[in-house]
């Protein structure tokens, strides 16, 4: 399955940190662009921001509709199967963005993966399922069913934020997530807010902190 051409925003001037940030199930690379702007991040730190685009394909919760999507998703009840395949597809095709990035002079330690949704899941996978450094990962709205997680993974720091109204992933999922981070050893901020399946101004404050640390 191709994975389109991702959008690629430079800094004015020199490169020295990338953040690869991926989108949510139906959505487009192009979504949280307005969101790295509000971030405001200081010129000095150099950021190039990728936004990968999935694929279209079938989505058998949404009735077989092709959107773009990450993997399929079968069934939104808890315990159901997962596309193991689809996920380590995509996995794949993040970390070849790494290996792209550090051809072009930035170190997989100055990467951040980050990810709303389906893409918060691929990108804490990208990060588990990886052996190189990197800078962290930012894990938005999402959830990370067990089947997911390796028995051993390199210790992450990890910015990982949730709504507790959220209509589409049960704030209790994102706890799940959380909890099996933090027995694995990753180092996780956790933020909770009043808000649904989305993004708030409070959460883009919280996120532009954590980056300030992480991106040094």
């Amino acid at each position: 399955m191709d994975y389109p051409s991702p959008l690629v925003v430079d800094p004015s001037g020199s490169v020295r940190h990338s953040i690869v940030w991926l989108h949510g199930l139906g959505a487009d690379g192009r979504d949280f662009l307005p969101v790295a702007e509000a971030l405001r991040l200081p010129p000095e730190l150099g950021v190039r921001f990728l936004f990968p685009q999935a694929p279209r394909r079938p989505v058998t919760v949404n009735g077989g509709l092709a959107m773009p999507a990450w993997y399929d998703i079968y069934s939104l009840e808890a315990g159901a199967p997962v596309d193991l395949e689809g996920i380590r597809r995509s996995v794949a095709y993040v970390q070849s963005l790494v290996r792209q990035e550090q051809a072009r002079g930035v170190e997989p330690e100055r990467v951040v993966l980050a990810g709303f949704s389906q893409g918060g899941l691929v990108a804490l996978a990208a990060a588990l399922h990886g052996r190189e450094a990197l800078a962290g990962v930012a894990a938005l709205s999402t959830y990370l069913p067990q089947a997911v997680v390796p028995e051993i993974a390199i210790p992450r720091r990890v910015f990982q934020a949730h709504g507790r109204q959220d209509e589409v992933v049960p704030l209790s999922a994102g706890v799940a997530a959380r909890d099996r981070l933090l027995a694995q050893g990753h180092q996780v901020a956790w933020h909770q807010y009043d808000m649904g399946h989305t993004v708030c101004a409070e959460e883009v404050v919280d996120l532009r902190v954590w980056l300030m640390e992480a991106l040094r």
